[in-house]
C-alpha cells in the first residue's frame, strides 16, 4: 500500500514537472515573437527618421551653398563697380588735372602776349589805357616809377611813397641802373638805409643797393645823413633835408581785355 503512495506521489511530481516543463517552454517560444515585431517597427521609424534628416541636412546644405554663392557673386559684382569706379575718378582727376595745367599754360601765354602788346601800344601811347601803372608815372619792367611834386624830407618820402604803396626809388639790377641813367635824375632821394656818417660820394652802381632798405622803428634821423642821387654819383646829406622824391612801385597785371579791345578787328 505504501508502494502504491510512493508510486503515485512520484507520478504526480513527475505529472507536474512535466507540466511545468511545457508551459516554461510554452512561455519561451511565445514571449520573444511579440517584442521581435515592435522591435522591427522601432527600428524602421528610426531609419525613416535619420533619412528625413538626412535629405532636410541635404536640402539645407543644397540652399546655404546656393546662397553662398550668390552673395559671392553679388560681391564681386559689387567689388568690379567699385573698383571701376575707383579707375574712372581717377581717370577724370588725371585729366581735370592735365585740364588744369593746359588752362594755365594758355592763361599764362595769353597774359606774357598781351604784356608784349601793351609794352609796343604804351611806347606810342605812354597813356594806354592797357598800361598796368597810374596815370602820369613810367612802366618799366615789373614796376612803375612816379615823382612827387615839392621838395621833401628822407622821412617824409619814404612815408609819401609808402602811403601810394611803394617806397622809395631803388636800384635792383643793372636793367634798373640804365632806366635810371636815362632819367638823369638830380638831386632825388634813394631808398638807403639811413646812416650816422657823411660818407663820401661813390659812383652809382647796383651794388650800393645790395644791403637791405630800412625796416623796424625809426631812429632820430635829424643827426643822419640819407643818400641820394645827383647824376651819375650818390651823395649823403643830413636827411632833414629836403630834395626831390622818386616812388617805385610794382606794376599789375596787364588786363588782356584792354588790350584785345583795342586791336583792330582784322587781327583777331
Amino acid at each position: 500500500m505504501s508502494e502504491e503512495i510512493v508510486y503515485a506521489h512520484l507520478k504526480l511530481r513527475d505529472s507536474v514537472k512535466k507540466e511545468n516543463m511545457q508551459k516554461s517552454e510554452k512561455h519561451r517560444g511565445e514571449v520573444p515573437s511579440a517584442p521581435s515585431c515592435s522591435q522591427h517597427k522601432t527600428v524602421l521609424i528610426l531609419i525613416l527618421l535619420c533619412l528625413l534628416m538626412l535629405v532636410g541636412l541635404g536640402v539645407l546644405g543644397g540652399l546655404f551653398h546656393t546662397t553662398l554663392e550668390t552673395e559671392i557673386i553679388k560681391s564681386n559684382e559689387l567689388q568690379g563697380i567699385k573698383e571701376e569706379l575707383q579707375r574712372n575718378i581717377s581717370l577724370q582727376l588725371m585729366l581735370n588735372h592735365n585740364s588744369s595745367k593746359i588752362i594755365g599754360n594758355l592763361s599764362a601765354m595769353l597774359q606774357k602776349t598781351a604784356t608784349q602788346l601793351c609794352r609796343e601800344l604804351y611806347k606810342k601811347e605812354p597813356e594806354h589805357k592797357c598800361k598796368p601803372c597810374p596815370k602820369g608815372s613810367k612802366w618799366y619792367k615789373d614796376s612803375c616809377y612816379f615823382k612827387l611834386g615839392g621838395l621833401r624830407t628822407w622821412q617824409k618820402s619814404e612815408i609819401q611813397c609808402s602811403v601810394q604803396n611803394a617806397s622809395l626809388l631803388k636800384i635792383k639790377n643793372k636793367s634798373v641802373l640804365e632806366f635810371v641813367k636815362s632819367e638823369r635824375l638830380n638831386n632825388y632821394w634813394l631808398g638807403l638805409s639811413p646812416r650816422k656818417d657823411q660818407a663820401k660820394s661813390e659812383k652809382l652802381t647796383e651794388t650800393i643797393f645790395l644791403s637791405a632798405g630800412f625796416e623796424g622803428s625809426m631812429p632820430d634821423l635829424s643827426k643822419m645823413y640819407c643818400g641820394h642821387i645827383q647824376g651819375m654819383y650818390v651823395y649823403y646829406s643830413p636827411c632833414i633835408w629836403e630834395k626831390n622824391v622818386m616812388c617805385e612801385g610794382t606794376a599789375s597785371n596787364v588786363q588782356v581785355e584792354s588790350v584785345l579791345n583795342d586791336l583792330p578787328e582784322e587781327s583777331l
